[in-house]
């Protein structure tokens, strides 16, 4: 198997559609209620997936009690290939509640796995599935949790010495907490839009994860997993203060709370991301990245550690997969096209991972070090390492006659340098009337590519465009914007988009990024400083290619709500600030201060 089992299917959406979906689901519940769901599940998603047929039966043995160091009972479901010879182990523990989805979802895996060789333990996390314990708090109790489960695994009868484990977002972090261990260790992981780095997700550039945190808190606050309506969503982002976000839209979340006032990485982060794990790593690792997941940035810099500080044969063996999706979805593009469904891609890599790093399989299914989807082009591609080392970083620099203000206004993006007189670019932040977010990294349905029209619309939006392209850009890697920039408020955000403008003028999200910071007094709330601060901003990586015709713009504003939280202006202590006041930005581009969006080339 290789790199194959990655597709580009271009699929529409249609009412059709919509309905064969329901069809396969409700054949497969009636299935599984039947008694033959799983089997016929497992066989099917094989053979989705160019699996070769199962080897062995599959026994299921339900219900099986792991006893946690503080007594608490964590409850497996363990699925026995049907052999005498002690058997690799691939652990999944399970963050969910037990609802028909996620029974469907373990059965089905189980079975596939177990089908071909590996005794499959799927156990719910202390408050989930079928564990005794509080899902409240978080992340806190995995360690230990999953220590005792690899000390239990390591007892067993039909453990032949070799454990992997797989899975993305908080089942890719019950991984990273064991990453580390010996005796019994992990052999191979697979860890999903996940990174070691809690922290940076939710606070990327110093910015809160809005979005991110009330979508998750909501969905995981009671004792099933229940998206809230977007309705109620908006109500909890509505209002002042920050800190009751929950409250406005449901009730009080403790876990939301806490992610929303430590706001600096402090002894709770510290706690929740541990120390230096990447580079602690004992085991190879495929890391699976989304281009619009909010984890992004912090996978990549996991992966990277990894090569650089980890074990040398580890370093060497781990692999990096960088997917078109959001979190644990597959992205729509403008055209209306979507590549093969998430759920099939993170599913399909982790038979022949296991059969190589578990089994001793040959090395042929996995010859590059990393493989990226290149969006535009619409293709898988494999590279030796990240970031791509024939990278040519180019500076673009912003100009305009003082009037970049929306997409009609005289802001221009290109290649040569500003001239000594430019003038500057200045709009009016007002915190209660943010720029709302249209796409990007974030949990929940929003997350993806959408149109930016109505965002460019705006007075508080800078707008910087090219002329067309002759020729097609492939723009793969960081993106940085520094900005030359002065502000009234002591304390503010800005923020960066990089946008795909198509021929009919529509613009469409790539990459965005936010830096929140301090620019002075607190007390001097009305002075704008004359002499620029330089300030950059990291964007969000990507794989674009920008078409001839098409036009590169960049956005450049102070909020992008509710992606980030609302920086409020005052200095205070943002999470319980009910008094926002505007803010005056400017932003300075001529020869004395320059400002510039360096975007990572690829040659053809």
């Amino acid at each position: 198997m290789s790199w194959g089992i990655f597709r580009h299917c271009p699929r529409l959406f249609s009412r059709k559609r919509g309905w064969l979906w329901l069809l396969a689901g409700l054949t497969a519940l009636l299935l599984l209620v039947a008694g033959r769901g799983s089997a016929i599940a497992a066989a099917w998603l094989g053979h989705q997936l160019d699996y070769p047929p199962p080897s062995y039966g599959v026994r299921l043995e339900r219900r099986v009690t792991v006893t946690a160091p503080d007594g608490t009972a964590l409850v497996a479901d363990v699925y026995h290939p049907r052999t005498a010879a002690a058997t690799p182990t691939i652990l999944v523990r399970i963050p969910y509640s037990k609802q028909i989805k996620h029974i469907l979802f373990a059965r089905t895996v189980g079975h596939l796995w177990a089908g071909h060789g590996y005794t499959t333990v799927i156990q719910g996390t202390r408050g989930r599935y079928e564990s005794g314990g509080s899902y409240d708090p978080p992340f806190l109790n995995e360690a230990q949790d999953g220590q005792a489960t690899l000390q239990w695994i390591a007892q067993q009868p039909w453990y032949d010495g070799h454990i992997g484990m797989w899975g993305g977002s908080y089942f890719g972090y019950t991984q990273w907490v064991l990453a580390d261990q010996t005796k019994p260790g992990l052999s191979a992981l697979i860890p999903q839009i996940c990174s070691t780095d809690f922290y940076r997700m939710f606070y990327p550039g110093g910015a809160f994860s809005l979005e991110s945190a009330l979508y998750w808190a909501t969905l995981s606050y009671g004792p099933r997993d229940i998206p809230l309506p977007q309705d109620q969503l908006q109500q909890g982002y509505k209002g002042w203060p920050l800190l009751e976000a929950d409250d406005r839209a449901v009730q009080n979340i403790p876990f939301f709370d806490t992610w929303a006032s430590h706001t600096d990485r402090d002894r709770y982060w510290q706690a929740v991301d541990g120390t230096d794990r990447a580079r602690q790593i004992q085991a190879p690792a495929l890391l699976m990245a989304g281009w619009y997941d909010p984890f992004l940035p912090t996978q990549l810099a996991d992966f990277e550690q990894i090569r650089a500080g980890a074990d040398p044969l580890v370093a060497a063996a781990t692999r990096l997969i960088i997917g078109p999706w959001t979190h644990a979805n597959t992205v729509t593009f403008p055209d209306g096209s979507r590549p093969r469904n998430y759920r099939f891609e993170s599913i399909g890599p982790s038979l022949p991972w296991f059969d190589q790093q578990l089994k001793g399989a040959a090395e042929t299914a996995y010859p590059d070090p990393v493989l990226i989807y290149v969006m535009g082009a619409n293709t898988w591609r494999g590279e030796a390492d990240w970031p791509l080392p024939r990278t040519r970083y180019t500076s673009y620099y912003l100009h305009s006659n003082g009037r970049a203000n929306t997409l009609n206004g005289d802001g221009v993006l290109n290649l040569e340098l500003p001239g000594e007189n430019e003038a500057s670019d200045r709009f009016v932040y007002d915190p209660q009337n943010p720029v709302p977010s249209a796409g990007g990294a974030m949990l929940g349905p929003n997350a993806g590519i959408q149109p930016q029209t109505a965002v460019e619309q705006r007075q508080d939006v800078l707008v910087y465009t090219t002329p067309p392209l002759s020729d097609a850009i492939e723009v793969t890697g960081s993106v940085q914007l520094r900005l030359q920039v002065s502000t009234t408020a002591p304390h503010t955000d800005f923020t960066a988009k990089l946008v795909d403008v198509h021929p009919d003028g529509t613009g469409y999200n790539v990459s965005e990024g936010i830096l929140r910071r301090g620019y002075g007094d607190a007390n001097n709330l009305l002075t704008e400083s004359q002499t620029p601060t330089e300030i950059a901003i990291d964007l969000w990586p990507t794989s674009q290619v920008f078409f001839p015709g098409h036009r590169l713009r960049l956005e450049v504003s102070s909020s992008s709500y509710p992606r980030f939280d609302r920086n409020p202006n005052t200095g205070r202590n943002i999470p319980t600030e009910r008094q926002p006041v505007t803010a005056t930005q400017t932003i300075y581009h001529h020869a004395a201060a320059i400002s510039q969006l360096t975007l990572p080339i690829i040659p053809e």
